[in-house]
């Protein structure tokens, strides 16, 4: 078996979804599992559908995930170049190469002609109208016209493309390493467009040369281009090359499984389904990382998305992946996207990192936020809240009230337990938390200051959160007390009494 060869081959007509995402991660794995080589080609032969700076979002996106390509645009190769716009001399000839073959031929029709031709199909009855071998022989083509006519048509250069021609009533069967064995009647399928007007190659005739000049070994790729890959087998065999080998991913679905996961439905539910943020004119699509995913986390949860290792294990480094990694434990069902699946994945990766790694995030997180605290601080901030963090922004959202001190109380829990015969008691709270602010001496003294005295532990410790947090959520208590230190504890307590006693 030659060395493993693998593309990625994204179109740049916009942000890069996380279907496609998985799918470069699925050929990364697969590369990575086989020592093979894993390439990166732009494909944007269709520049009418070519957005400015997708190519570099899409690079920027699969930096961001450690997805390094082994051969690409900016890594050079044997094989390049890596775009096809830049390879756009060498596809001309295999389409004319299939023409004198008799697999291919000029069509003429312009778009009124086509239309014409749908319309017609559709009045009679044919609710699936395309150029195929049904219809070919009423249009404008070289099938039709005299050679005359068409070289004609052909030296004017109008409206001239090539279409593949495709055999009438024949069985294409072909294997997917997911689906077994795949068959189409070609009675089905359309004469696709192969090479426009223009000289650019459509996807069906560039993908098929550059995987057999490149010497790709298997592709890897979306359900999508399952009922392509006949069209694609067919014209392996007119050229006499052989066909790489052939995975369809299954769909990754709607949160209800009902469809295909689309950016609206990130925007309708509030969560990304782009590796970065997207802005396009006025409309601005959420990313994960701005979100505040993990990168690994992230890829974690994608790769179970259509693939199972075949155990119980969830948790996994890229590293694992790869060791673990078979196109055979491709699922062929689709994969329900469950953004709290993905949230699970990021908080558990969070609390695997070290405090060293997530300190310059946190810091950059309170910067965002007009926030600035020395490095010890932040150091004994992070340890803190760790814990309590599913997504990299909440080191503000989970602890802004250790920056701002609050202003607003939880009244409900301050009515229910607050009476100002409690006040000489916090007044004694106050000197013990001004002899320390060690959370472990703080803990024992307080408590034992409660114990002696008879008081009530789920009257008073509620209720001196609430002096320092505003609610009784957060950390532990005496953590915060120390972190916030003397001086700022006992003026949260002083503020937080004057307001107790407003509300009583």
């Amino acid at each position: 078996m030659s060395a493993v060869r693998v593309r990625f081959a994204p179109s740049p007509t916009g942000p890069l979804h996380i279907g496609g995402l998985r799918t470069a991660l699925f050929n990364y794995l697969f590369a990575k599992k086989n020592n093979g080589t894993f390439v990166l080609r732009i494909e944007e032969t269709d520049q009418n559908r070519y957005v400015e700076g997708a190519e570099d979002y899409i690079k920027e996106a699969l930096d961001w995930l450690g997805l390094t390509p082994d051969e690409g645009p900016d890594q050079g190769g044997d094989y390049g170049p890596y775009r096809q716009s830049e390879r756009k001399g060498q596809y001309a000839k295999y389409a004319h190469e299939l023409v004198e073959k008799g697999h291919a031929y000029y069509a003429f029709d312009t778009s009124e002609e086509l239309f014409k031709m749908r319309t017609d199909q559709e009045a009679l009855g044919h609710h699936s109208a395309k150029y195929d071998h049904r219809t070919r022989s009423l249009m404008r083509n070289s099938l039709t016209l005299s050679p005359e006519e068409s070289k004609t048509l052909i030296d004017k250069n109008e409206n001239v493309i090539i279409r593949l021609k495709m055999p009438i009533d024949e069985v294409v069967t072909f294997t997917d390493l997911v689906r077994e064995n795949v068959s189409f009647n070609t009675d089905e399928l359309d004469d696709k467009v192969i090479l426009k007007n223009d000289g650019m190659p459509t996807y069906h005739l560039a993908n098929i040369v550059d995987d057999h000049l490149m010497e790709i070994t298997h592709v890897i790729r979306g359900e999508e281009w399952l009922s392509s890959t006949a069209h694609h087998v067919l014209m392996y065999r007119f050229l006499g090359w052989e066909a790489p080998k052939y995975t369809h991913l299954p769909l990754i679905l709607k949160p209800s499984g009902k469809g295909k996961l689309s950016k609206r439905d990130g925007a309708k539910f509030g969560f990304p389904v782009f590796p970065l943020e997207w802005q396009q004119e006025e409309e601005t699509y959420a990313g994960f990382r701005e979100h505040g995913y993990n990168p690994n986390a992230l890829l974690n949860f994608l790769v179970l998305l259509g693939w199972n290792p075949g155990n119980d294990e969830e948790v996994m480094t890229v590293e694992r992946m790869i060791e673990m990694f078979s196109l055979k434990k491709i699922v062929k069902s689709g994969a329900k996207f469950d953004i709290d699946k993905a949230k699970w994945f990021n908080q558990t990766y969070i609390h695997k990192q070290s405090v060293e790694e997530l300190i310059p995030i946190a810091k950059q997180v309170l910067a965002e936020n007009n926030i600035t605290v020395d490095d010890a601080f932040l150091a004994e901030y992070v340890t803190l809240m760790q814990d309590r963090i599913t997504l990299y922004p909440d080191f503000y959202a989970e602890g802004k009230y250790l920056f701002n001190a609050p202003t607003d109380y939880d009244q409900k829990q301050v009515k229910k337990r607050y009476t100002s015969e409690l006040d000489p008691h916090f007044d004694a709270i106050k000197s013990i938390i001004s002899d320390g602010n060690d959370a472990t001496v703080l803990t024992d003294k307080v408590k034992t200051y409660l114990n002696d005295n008879e008081l009530k532990m789920g009257v008073y410790l509620p209720l001196l959160r609430i002096m320092m947090c505003g609610s009784l959520t957060g950390p532990d208590l005496f953590e915060i007390i120390a972190l916030l230190g003397v001086e700022e504890s006992n003026q949260r307590m002083d503020t937080a009494l004057a307001a107790f006693k407003s509300l009583g």
